[in-house]
């Protein structure tokens, strides 16, 4: 696919993957860009997963038309987009490549060779001149691996973005770019949240006409729509007002329960989104609960804790840096109710939680005064949560 003048998109999709990263479903798949720039210089710009590396080399062929690239850059060494760089170099064994001191680390680690001469190390705001395009390195440690970095080609003003502004799915269509992207961010790089800004800024003042991720599909129009969603994320500022109810129900109780205070919610105004920790993957949990201003948390009780479901999403909010949002809690029990007190010790251990009361126990099934406490609940959520704007 032709990106503009003398750029290329070679790379593949993938539709035979269930788990990316052996843990997030990609129903739709998911692409593994990789481009090709030419000039009187070639370069490509990183490989692909090694099971497509001839599909990948087909496309490669295809555009090079007898030609050999001079240069291989690597943005990121994650073996969905270096996995075929020994076989490229097999192939291609007069091929330069680039990249940092960590990635030449890495290199080694994954394919235990030594390239010797053809090895070029650059370092932030290194240049190479393949002609009339020019292009200038900017290391991204952290995002979401050391040795990533980007690059920027000047003649046609575009951004090689590394994973940053990437998606699951492989649709060309932008209209899922914002939802397939929040939960892409928030399961693979939202820990890294200051990392993201801090590329962020460093990249503000570039002249950028697209933006071509590894992963997902090409950013040409609107880009200050998708540098926003970033900055917003990067800061794990709220995206909307409205709350997302995570529930872990064993025999339907609670979720009768939570069914309940959604429809009071809802009465009052409010975007809610329920999500049974049971039956939905957490990857999707996630990207909800860190999409709105405000979280209900509601738990059976199991073994004296908390149901297994709720554990399992809390350690994931945990380890993603969730932070900054107002939490209610609900638990359920039919003789020791006791779900609230660990999810709210995990809950307040992170940054800026502020917790809703009241709470709300229930035991059993929910009666008729649990009905009004939930009513009562429904409009202490609806006067909480507040959405900031994110800063430069």
């Amino acid at each position: 696919m032709q990106v503009c003048e003398s750029i290329y998109n070679v790379g593949v999709k993938d539709t035979e993957i269930d788990l990316f990263e052996g843990q997030y479903p990609v129903p739709n798949g998911i692409a593994y860009n990789s481009y090709i720039i030419l000039d009187e210089k070639i370069a490509v710009m990183d490989t692909v997963d090694f099971h497509f590396f001839r599909d990948w080399l087909s496309h490669l062929e295809r555009v090079l038309n007898g030609r050999e690239p001079d240069y291989l850059i690597i943005s990121h060494m994650e073996p969905d987009h270096a996995g075929s760089i020994d076989i490229f170099l097999s192939k291609y064994p007069q091929t330069k490549v680039i990249g940092n001191t960590k990635t030449f680390q890495m290199l080694k680690q994954f394919f235990q060779g030594d390239y010797g001469d053809q090895e070029i190390v650059v370092k932030e705001g290194d240049t190479l001149e393949l002609g009339k395009h020019t292009l200038t390195f900017y290391t991204a440690p952290l995002v979401h691996w050391p040795e990533v970095m980007m690059t920027y080609e000047s003649y046609t003003k575009t951004l090689f973005s590394a994973d940053a502004f990437g998606t699951f799915g492989i649709e060309d269509d932008l209209s899922n770019w914002p939802d397939e992207a929040r939960r892409y961010y928030y399961n693979i790089c939202g820990k890294f949240g200051p990392q993201v800004k801090s590329v962020l800024n460093k990249i503000s003042g570039l002249q950028i006409n697209r933006i071509c991720s590894l992963h997902g599909p090409l950013l040409n129009e609107d880009l200050d729509k998708y540098v926003h969603l970033y900055k917003i994320w990067s800061q794990y500022l709220p995206e909307e007002s409205g709350i997302t109810i995570a529930y872990a129900s064993i025999y339907g109780h609670t979720e009768r329960a939570m069914f309940f205070l959604a429809e009071q919610l809802e009465k009052l105004g409010e975007q809610v989104t329920l999500i049974d920790l049971g039956r939905n993957d957490h990857s999707f949990a996630l990207a909800e609960a860190f999409r709105y201003d405000r979280l209900v948390l509601a738990s059976s009780t199991y073994d004296g804790w908390m149901f297994t479901p709720m554990c399992e999403f809390l350690s994931r909010l945990r380890g993603k840096n969730f932070q900054g949002r107002d939490v209610a809690f609900i638990q359920n029990g039919s003789w020791a109710p006791v779900a609230i007190k660990p999810m709210k010790d995990i809950m307040t251990s992170l940054k800026d939680i502020t917790c809703i009361e009241p709470e709300v126990t229930i035991k059993s099934a929910m009666n008729d005064n649990n009905k009004q406490e939930l009513i009562v609940l429904a409009e202490a959520i609806h006067n909480g949560g507040c959405i900031e704007e994110a800063c430069d």
